[in-house]
């Protein structure tokens, strides 16, 4: 393989919460990762993209670290995670792991040490800013989750800006220590034998230094506004590149959340040296209802011809500029048969269909666990989501702001909320789908009995056989790797239609 060799690969995506449990505690881990290493040889996958297994007080599921450098007991040790790594290079699988760094957990060593005065190692670690003269917020930056951006801290008597939740405050990548800091951690893990970084949110590591108000037309008291691409972004991941990603030879994709086609060639240019593919959200929001206060609780049905656009203008644009991330699921996204298919009549077909759709484009394709065998969004009640984005926009709009029903707001959970994609895996028809001897941490989908990976390998209609025959073509066809891809019947509300070119093959 090349160093490249992500442009030829399928990578599969562990939430490793819910993947296999081997010790009964109800919690997925590391061995249970290990012990399926021969299903994704199978399925004919290149790579693991593994979400967090590293200390975490779990309160946006190991999205907030507490060590960078630890893995969670929850999970296994270290020592499974050098073993794990082992196993799947063995395998030919490599090994991508998820860096967040833009924000850490409030029980990481280094916030503890931030927050206790202003003039320690750790203290400029963080965003720490005065209260205005009235006691109040410095500026009316709204956190993803809910609320303000900014917490108090009684002991420095100053606030820390948080775009997430309270307990995971935002780093301060001004400070070249925290950079430092940050590519140590790269460094440790690539000498553990990591090939690879999912960077979360990455686009949002710079903040405009005026911290100037953001635009709220809806005359609210916190406004989520564009906080990402800040003036120097690019600059910092320039940095990291040069210090980590290309020395080390290690593949990177970031989630990018405001990128547009256009914009995005600058940071995955392979002239300019930053990252090699970013993850998009564009296409993830043509359901939803353009300018609602309720933002992405606004839903509406899929608007297919604007799917097809978007899709092909990221062809178009990063065409000769750089390389496309191609996803439908992922642990932040719902189940694509029940999201923008039919999962009760059509479920085989709306699984191999937005399949077929996302494989025969140019790019990286992911693959989401439990998407290969066709798995759909549990339809849950409100008392069984645990999100903690669920949890804070429902406080937030349906009882404080009341701008949603609390019927609308169920309705659209049950579509898009990022919980549906966060239930145990589904092995077989047995207690607890196969997952756990124990009480999984998070309710499995009751479907699990007629949709599960051993009915699907004997089934007739096998999603995951589907996806198997697709890596192969991916593997096998020069023209699914450098061919042009052209949209054919723009706006067809129906068809979606293109062609892939390459020399003289179509």
């Amino acid at each position: 393989m090349t160093q490249e060799w992500w442009k030829n690969a399928v990578i599969y995506q562990i939430y490793p919460k819910s993947f296999l449990d081997t010790n009964g505690d109800g919690v997925g881990d590391l061995n249970g990762i290990d012990r399926k290493l021969d299903y994704l040889k199978k399925l004919g996958i290149d790579a693991l993209w593994i979400s967090p297994v590293y200390l975490s007080p779990q309160i946006d599921n190991g999205y907030d670290i507490a060590d960078y450098r630890k893995i969670d007991p929850m999970f296994g040790s270290n020592t499974d995670m050098k073993k794990l790594i082992s196993d799947a290079h063995n395998h030919g699988i490599k090994v991508i792991m998820d860096l967040v760094a833009n924000h850490t957990s409030d029980q990481s060593l280094w916030f503890k040490e931030s927050q206790k005065s202003r003039d320690n190692y750790f203290s400029d670690f963080y965003i720490w800013k005065d209260p205005q003269k009235d006691g109040s917020e410095p500026n009316n930056w709204g956190s993803n989750f809910g609320g303000s951006a900014w917490t108090y801290c009684e002991e420095r008597q100053q606030y820390y800006l948080h775009y997430y939740g309270k307990q995971q405050p935002d780093l301060n990548w001004e400070n070249p220590k925290v950079r430092q800091a940050i590519y140590d951690v790269m460094r440790y893990w690539k000498a553990h034998g990591v090939d690879g970084w999912r960077m979360d949110v990455i686009t949002s590591i710079s903040k405009n230094q005026d911290f100037p108000n953001n635009d709220n037309p809806h005359g609210l008291k916190y406004v989520v506004g564009n906080q990402n691409n800040g003036p120097r972004m690019h600059e910092f991941i320039h940095e990291m590149n040069q210090e980590v990603l290309e020395p080390f030879h290690m593949m990177s994709v970031g989630e990018a959340p405001d990128s547009k086609s256009k914009d995005t060639r600058s940071l995955v240019d392979p002239t300019r040296k930053e990252l090699n593919m970013v993850f998009t959200f564009e296409h993830m929001h043509v359901d939803r209802k353009p300018g609602s206060v309720n933002g992405r609780w606004a839903i509406q049905p899929a608007n297919i011809v604007e799917l097809k656009r978007i899709l092909f203008d990221w062809q178009k644009n990063l065409e000769g500029h750089g390389w496309n991330a191609l996803y439908f699921e992922n642990h932040d996204r719902a189940r694509t048969p029940s999201r923008w298919g039919n999962d009760k009549e059509y479920r085989y077909e709306s699984a191999t269909a937005f399949a077929t759709v996302l494989h025969g484009l140019k790019g990286t394709p992911f693959v989401y666990q439990g998407e290969e065998i066709g798995m759909t969004n549990p339809e849950f009640n409100l008392d069984d989501y645990e999100d903690i984005e669920l949890t804070t926009n429902y406080k937030k709009l349906v009882e404080n702001e009341k701008t949603i029903s609390s019927k609308d707001f169920l309705k659209a959970a049950r579509k898009i909320s990022r919980d549906n994609a966060r239930t145990p895996m589904q092995w077989n028809d047995k207690l607890n789908a196969g997952f756990t001897s124990g009480k999984p941490w998070f309710k499995l989908n009751p479907n699990y009995p007629s949709v599960n990976v051993d009915k699907d390998l004997s089934s007739s209609k096998s999603v995951f056989k589907y996806y198997q025959k697709l890596i192969r073509l991916r593997h096998t066809n020069d023209i699914l790797e450098f061919g042009d891809a052209k949209l054919l019947m723009p706006d067809d509300k129906d068809i979606f239609a293109y062609t892939r070119q390459y020399k003289n093959q179509k």
